[in-house]
């Protein structure tokens, strides 16, 4: 008499994947980790981490560090450290903004350009080509200088220009799986163009997507920040790391450590995000450590 053994699968949870993946990441990748984990905490609790609010004189111009005002006062009498606070959430998050925009407008665009070749490929492709011609940050100057520098716009016009970029990286690295086996199947089995696209295409290129994200997140936190050094990025009372650098920029004349504190935040938050991808990138390689 034969006797049969049926097998369970436990699925594993979850949090046993993240801590399992967790102990298995590098120094780095771990470090990159915490410092973006206290810039979100920074971001989420930004009222309650500052004691003042962002726009709020709450004593005389330059006043230098004190108990109740940890980094001193601006050249208006703003309290440094609160502004600083919030200006993690703005700038932070109109980087995130525009870096999605920028997403999904160019990975749209590279995929059908790579789906459909032809024409269509050929026209998008001379458009980016005409684009990217122009020096981003002269491009988003003048752009910025038509429409204003809103918020709005500002996400827009960031975005939209970054958008070519990814176009040019989603379309390369989408025409080499275009052009599989497997894409060639499903066009002969009569499949539409977004159902080749998002079962076929997109799958397989998350890996380089994913790291451009990264990159492309310090590109955009970068060019945001300069825009508002040069005054046409947030504006006033708006907090902003950049527009921080420029206003107290004199300070260093005097010998205070001020305007460098922004500009650590930037180079701080850049290096993180920087790390995490290098980590995330090398981990989806399937490469050994």
């Amino acid at each position: 008499m034969m006797t049969t053994t049926t097998h369970s699968f436990e699925k594993v949870p979850l949090w046993r994947k993240v801590l399992r993946g967790l102990a298995e990441a590098p120094p780095t990748g771990l470090l990159g980790l915490v410092v973006l984990f206290i810039y979100l905490f920074v971001i989420v609790f930004a009222p309650w981490l500052a004691p003042f609010g962002e726009a709020t004189i709450v004593a005389d111009a330059f006043a230098p560090w004190s108990s109740e005002h940890l980094l001193g006062t601006d050249s208006l009498g703003r309290d440094i450290y609160s502004r600083l606070v919030y200006a993690a959430r703005n700038t932070v998050g109109i980087t995130l903004l525009a870096t999605l925009l920028a997403f999904v407008i160019g990975g749209a665009l590279g995929m059908v350009a790579a789906v459909v070749g032809g024409w269509v490929d050929q026209v998008l492709s001379r458009l980016v080509d005409m684009l990217m011609a122009i020096p981003l940050l002269i491009f988003a100057l003048l752009l910025l200088m038509i429409f204003g520098s809103s918020v709005t716009a500002l996400i827009l016009i960031v975005g939209g220009l970054e958008a070519t970029r990814v176009f040019r990286l989603t379309r390369a690295v989408a025409m080499n799986v275009a052009v599989m086996d497997y894409v060639e199947a499903a066009r002969l089995r009569g499949e539409k163009m977004l159902w080749i696209i998002r079962r076929e295409i997109l799958p397989n290129i998350l890996s380089p997507l994913f790291a451009e994200f990264g990159l492309r997140f310090c590109f955009i936190f970068l060019l945001v920040s300069s825009l508002s050094f040069l005054g046409l990025g947030l504006q006033p009372p708006t907090a902003d790391w950049g527009a921080m650098v420029r206003e107290n920029a004199m300070l260093i004349t005097f010998g205070r450590v001020t305007p460098l504190l922004p500009a650590a935040a930037i180079a701080i938050l850049t290096i993180a995000v920087n790390l995490v991808v290098d980590w995330f990138t090398h981990k989806a390689s399937g490469l050994s450590k």
